[in-house]
């Protein structure tokens, strides 16, 4: 992975739902939400509390997690698109 969050950032690559419905109709883009599901692949070192340690982060790289619908940043790094977000906008860890 060439990058590597700061701070109390992740890095997820987007988990795309299904193009189909199980009836089989196929859904057009337009028609699609945000998807809101990602593994994470980076985990940054984690916030600076005012006592001067770090806060050790809720995920860890390989979970998956739903995010807030608008949050986090789009980038692409070789050919593949990731999203930087703030560990504060991962909503769950789904098991």
């Amino acid at each position: 992975m060439a990058i590597k969050p700061l701070a109390d950032r992740i890095v997820i690559k987007v988990i795309e739902d299904t193009e189909q419905t199980s009836g089989g109709i196929f859904i057009p883009d337009s028609a699609k939400e945000k998807p809101q599901k990602g593994e994470v692949v980076a985990v940054g070192a984690g916030k600076v509390n005012d006592n001067g340690e770090r806060e050790p982060m809720d995920v860890k790289v390989g979970d998956v997690i739903l995010y807030a619908k608008y949050s986090g940043t789009d980038v692409k790094v070789d050919g593949a698109e990731y999203k930087i977000l703030s560990v504060k906008d991962a909503l769950a860890i789904i098991e």
